[in-house]
Protein backbone atom coordinates (compact mmCIF):
# COMPACT_ATOMS: atom_id res chain seq x y z
CA UNK A 1 0.00 0.00 0.00
CA UNK A 2 1.42 3.40 -0.94
CA UNK A 3 1.82 6.01 1.79
CA UNK A 4 -0.83 8.16 0.07
CA UNK A 5 -3.42 5.38 0.17
CA UNK A 6 -2.35 4.46 3.72
CA UNK A 7 -3.06 7.99 4.97
CA UNK A 8 -6.26 8.15 2.92
CA UNK A 9 -7.40 4.94 4.64
CA UNK A 10 -6.59 6.46 8.06
CA UNK A 11 -8.61 9.57 7.22
CA UNK A 12 -11.64 7.52 6.14
CA UNK A 13 -11.36 5.19 9.14
CA UNK A 14 -10.93 8.04 11.64
CA UNK A 15 -14.15 9.73 10.55
CA UNK A 16 -16.02 6.52 11.38
CA UNK A 17 -13.93 5.32 14.34
CA UNK A 18 -16.59 5.89 16.99
CA UNK A 19 -20.34 6.43 16.56
CA UNK A 20 -20.16 9.67 18.57
CA UNK A 21 -17.41 11.09 16.36
CA UNK A 22 -19.26 10.03 13.22
CA UNK A 23 -22.48 11.70 14.44
CA UNK A 24 -20.57 14.91 15.19
CA UNK A 25 -19.48 15.16 11.56
CA UNK A 26 -15.75 15.58 12.18
CA UNK A 27 -13.96 15.68 8.85
CA UNK A 28 -10.30 14.77 8.36
CA UNK A 29 -8.87 17.49 6.10
CA UNK A 30 -5.27 16.28 6.14
CA UNK A 31 -3.35 13.40 7.63
CA UNK A 32 0.33 12.49 7.35
CA UNK A 33 2.92 10.87 9.57
CA UNK A 34 2.62 12.50 12.98
CA UNK A 35 0.05 15.11 11.96
CA UNK A 36 -3.59 15.78 11.28
CA UNK A 37 -5.95 18.66 10.47
CA UNK A 38 -9.63 18.22 11.38
CA UNK A 39 -12.84 20.22 11.08
CA UNK A 40 -16.07 19.97 13.06
CA UNK A 41 -19.20 21.52 11.57
CA UNK A 42 -21.29 23.90 13.64
CA UNK A 43 -24.45 22.31 12.24
CA UNK A 44 -25.51 19.44 14.45
CA UNK A 45 -23.19 20.54 17.28
CA UNK A 46 -24.99 23.64 18.60
CA UNK A 47 -26.03 24.23 22.18
CA UNK A 48 -29.03 26.08 23.65
CA UNK A 49 -27.63 29.51 22.69
CA UNK A 50 -26.82 28.53 19.09
CA UNK A 51 -23.02 28.28 19.41
CA UNK A 52 -20.90 25.13 19.31
CA UNK A 53 -21.50 22.93 22.33
CA UNK A 54 -18.52 22.82 24.74
CA UNK A 55 -18.54 18.99 24.65
CA UNK A 56 -18.18 19.10 20.87
CA UNK A 57 -15.16 21.39 21.20
CA UNK A 58 -13.68 19.04 23.80
CA UNK A 59 -14.13 16.13 21.37
CA UNK A 60 -12.46 18.09 18.57
CA UNK A 61 -9.51 18.86 20.87
CA UNK A 62 -9.12 15.24 22.04
CA UNK A 63 -9.73 13.29 18.84
CA UNK A 64 -6.41 14.20 17.10
CA UNK A 65 -4.63 12.00 19.66
CA UNK A 66 -6.15 8.92 18.09
CA UNK A 67 -5.69 10.07 14.50
CA UNK A 68 -2.01 10.93 14.98
CA UNK A 69 -1.50 7.62 16.82
CA UNK A 70 -2.66 5.72 13.74
CA UNK A 71 -0.14 7.53 11.53
CA UNK A 72 3.05 6.69 13.38
CA UNK A 73 2.72 3.97 16.02
CA UNK A 74 2.39 0.19 15.76
CA UNK A 75 -1.17 -0.54 16.87
CA UNK A 76 -0.26 -4.17 17.56
CA UNK A 77 2.34 -3.10 20.15
CA UNK A 78 0.90 -0.02 21.86
CA UNK A 79 -2.16 2.13 22.40
CA UNK A 80 -2.81 5.65 23.74
CA UNK A 81 -5.04 6.75 26.59
CA UNK A 82 -6.07 10.27 27.52
CA UNK A 83 -4.84 11.13 31.01
CA UNK A 84 -6.24 14.64 31.09
CA UNK A 85 -7.38 17.55 29.01
CA UNK A 86 -7.73 21.14 30.17
CA UNK A 87 -9.57 23.46 27.83
CA UNK A 88 -9.90 27.23 27.98
CA UNK A 89 -12.59 28.95 25.93
CA UNK A 90 -11.80 32.41 24.55
CA UNK A 91 -14.69 33.29 22.25
CA UNK A 92 -17.97 31.74 21.16
CA UNK A 93 -17.65 29.20 18.34
CA UNK A 94 -20.29 30.43 15.88
CA UNK A 95 -18.91 28.66 12.79
CA UNK A 96 -17.24 25.37 11.84
CA UNK A 97 -14.06 24.91 13.91
CA UNK A 98 -10.70 23.39 12.92
CA UNK A 99 -7.77 21.91 14.81
CA UNK A 100 -4.25 20.89 13.80
CA UNK A 101 -2.05 18.56 15.82
CA UNK A 102 1.40 17.13 15.28
CA UNK A 103 4.26 15.22 16.85
CA UNK A 104 7.84 15.69 15.69
CA UNK A 105 9.85 12.71 14.47
CA UNK A 106 12.01 13.03 17.60
CA UNK A 107 8.96 12.88 19.87
CA UNK A 108 7.57 9.89 17.95
CA UNK A 109 10.90 8.07 18.40
CA UNK A 110 11.02 8.97 22.11
CA UNK A 111 7.47 7.70 22.71
CA UNK A 112 8.13 4.49 20.76
CA UNK A 113 11.38 3.71 22.55
CA UNK A 114 10.11 4.50 26.05
CA UNK A 115 6.87 2.58 25.56
CA UNK A 116 8.60 -0.53 24.29
CA UNK A 117 11.29 -0.52 27.00
CA UNK A 118 9.36 0.85 30.01
CA UNK A 119 5.82 -0.25 29.15
CA UNK A 120 4.40 3.26 29.01
CA UNK A 121 5.29 6.83 28.09
CA UNK A 122 3.63 10.15 28.90
CA UNK A 123 3.42 12.87 26.29
CA UNK A 124 1.66 16.22 26.08
CA UNK A 125 0.65 18.66 23.40
CA UNK A 126 -1.38 21.79 23.06
CA UNK A 127 -3.94 22.40 20.34
CA UNK A 128 -5.73 25.53 19.25
CA UNK A 129 -9.31 25.36 18.03
CA UNK A 130 -9.78 28.05 15.40
CA UNK A 131 -12.59 29.52 13.31
CA UNK A 132 -12.29 30.07 9.52
CA UNK A 133 -10.80 33.53 10.13
CA UNK A 134 -7.99 31.95 12.15
CA UNK A 135 -9.25 33.33 15.46
CA UNK A 136 -8.60 31.06 18.43
CA UNK A 137 -11.85 30.05 20.11
CA UNK A 138 -10.28 27.62 22.58
CA UNK A 139 -6.92 26.14 23.59
CA UNK A 140 -6.55 22.65 25.03
CA UNK A 141 -3.63 21.14 26.92
CA UNK A 142 -3.80 17.40 26.24
CA UNK A 143 -2.01 14.80 28.36
CA UNK A 144 -1.70 11.30 26.95
CA UNK A 145 0.03 8.09 27.89
CA UNK A 146 1.13 5.46 25.40
CA UNK A 147 0.93 1.94 26.83
CA UNK A 148 2.51 -1.28 25.64
CA UNK A 149 0.09 -4.09 24.75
Amino acid sequence: MSSESFFSHIAQSAEKAFPFVERSGIEVLHVAKGECHLRMPLEGNKNHINIMYAGALFTLAEFPGGVVYLTCFDITKMYPILKGLDINFYRPATTDIEVRASLSNEEIERINAATLTEGKCDFDWQVELVNPEGEVVAVADCRYQMRKR
